[in-house]
This record gives C-alpha cells, structure tokens and sequence, in this order.
C-alpha cells in the first residue's frame, strides 16, 4: 500500500478532536501518516471542566493545554505541530472589545502563511483540511485559520512565493470541515424522543439560525468513520481543562451514533486533480 498524507489545519488544541478526528484516526489506522497542525496555543481558553477549575491548572494553562494535545495526538495515532501564536480569546460584549495585541488573528497574514507553507513543503500533504470562510463559528482565530490555510494551500507550489521555505510542493486537494449539521442533531433528538427521552439538543435546534441549514447543500464528502468514534471521544476527553465528560457530547448512546449517522462530512473547497461528486475518501482521484 502506498502511503498518502494527510494535514488537518485547526485554531486551538481540541478542535483536531471535535472536528473530524474519526476520519483522521481511521487513516492513521490504515497506514498513512496524518498530521495535526495547531495554529495557537489556546492559551486564553476557559476552563470548561469544573473538575479542572483548579489554582494549580489556572497558574499553568498553556502547559496543561500542551500535555492534552499531546494526549489527544497519541490517542488518534497522528502527527502533531505547533505553528506558534498566541490565542486571541473569544471576545464578548456589546460592543465586542477590542482583541489582545498579541493576538493571532492580529497577525500580520503572511507571518502565519509563511510558517504554514513551510511545514507543508516538509510534510507534503496530497490532502489538507480547515475551516470555512464563516471559521465553523465566528471565532476569530477559526476565521484566521481559514484564511491562512488557503493561502498556504495556493502558495505551497509556488516557487515564487517564500523561496526560503523549501522546496514547492502542490497539494492535491484543500477541504473545509463541516461537522456540526443540523440534520445530524435532528436525527439523534428524534431517535430520544423516539425512546421516550428527553434529548440534549432541543434548545440548539430551537435557535438554529436557518441560513445554518445551507451547510449541509454544501457538504461533497462523507466518510464512514463510525468504527472509530470511541477514539474520536477518547481523544476529546484528553482536553480534559476543555471538554467535561457530563457535557452533552457524550449524552447520546454510541450504539445510535454508529447506526444513524456513521460518518462525518466535508467540503471539497480546491482540487488540482479530477473528482467524482459526491465523494467517500478524502484522497479519491490522488495517484498513489
């Protein structure tokens, strides 16, 4: 077997693990090397987990937050490196206040491009995967992603553009993740109520903003990744300051997972080869 490569471009330590980490798990198993690359720290993340709103875990934030994608890295079976920046935080209020100077989504854009580019002349991905334009949510370090990874995917085979990175090398195809659907919740809050149950996602479908629905026209590529959706819990959980075990992530029965919606989905935002739509592998139409 030929071994392809893989590069999963996220903000923070846990995205890789809450957005597509079947699919990555399931490729690593199958021999092919992936890679995990954070482009910040996290360092201005919440404590989400009250079992980890401690002092000593106040006082060591980005460290703790270093030894969970370590984790989490080891869990899935994939690669992993740190691009460098610093966590923007999520801003809020009415107005929204001003981001931190030392913010990434502050950065001039050719400091993270540059960085990007040459880990992917390094590595050379046949596949990348990101965000969207709109970041999955309007986080500004997500929407920061975006714009990086496409910049460093068009620029990466570019032997014009950061010579001093290495060697050009074109990656086959760029896709955007698209993983929180809402007729995935849907199907999963029927199946509760089916049960007789009260279901975890009644409010978000409540307030789901309806121009959401247009993601899912969107989606070109699903994977059946279902055998690997306990890895994909095992390494959410080892971003224990992050994820708390009695969130609702965890509320709904594997069994139902594995049987009503068994894969996950993605956009095919850029190709450089021909493709077949609707997709079922990421690296379709790549020659070994």
């Amino acid at each position: 077997m030929t071994q392809l490569r893989l590069m999963a471009v996220h903000a923070h330590p846990d995205d890789e693990s809450s957005k597509g980490a079947a699919t990555m798990a399931k490729y690593a198993a199958a021999g092919h090397r992936v890679m995990v690359v954070s482009l910040t720290g996290g360092e201005r993340g919440d404590i989400l987990n009250p079992a980890m709103d401690l002092p000593d875990v106040h006082g060591r934030i980005h460290e703790i937050r270093r030894e969970e994608m370590a984790r989490a890295a080891e869990i899935l079976g994939v690669e992993h490196e740190w691009l460098g920046f610093i966590d923007s935080g999520l801003p809020e209020g009415d107005p929204l206040p001003p981001l931190p100077e030392d913010a990434f989504a502050l950065v001039p854009l050719e400091q993270p491009v540059s960085k990007l580019v040459r880990l992917i002349r390094d590595f050379k991905p046949h596949v990348v995967t990101t965000y969207d334009e709109n970041g999955g949510y309007p986080h500004p370090d997500h929407i920061r992603c975006h714009e990086v990874s496409v910049a460093a995917y068009e620029a990466a085979g570019d032997h014009y553009l950061y010579p001093d990175a290495g060697q050009p090398w074109q990656v086959s195809k760029l896709y955007y993740n698209h993983g929180f659907l809402r007729q995935r919740m849907q199907v999963l809050q029927d199946e509760f109520t089916k049960n007789g149950q009260e279901g975890p996602f009644a409010k978000w479908l409540e307030n789901w903003d309806p121009d959401d629905d247009l993601l899912a026209k969107r989606v070109t590529t699903r994977i059946e990744c279902s055998e690997f959706f306990e890895v994909r819990d095992k390494a959410l959980l080892a971003h224990a300051t992050q994820i708390d075990p009695k969130s609702f992530f965890f509320t709904t029965p594997m069994e139902w997972q594995k049987r009503l919606w068994p894969t996950e989905e993605y956009e095919l935002a850029r190709s450089r080869v021909p493709v077949t739509l609707p997709e079922d592998d990421l690296f379709a139409g790549i020659a070994p």
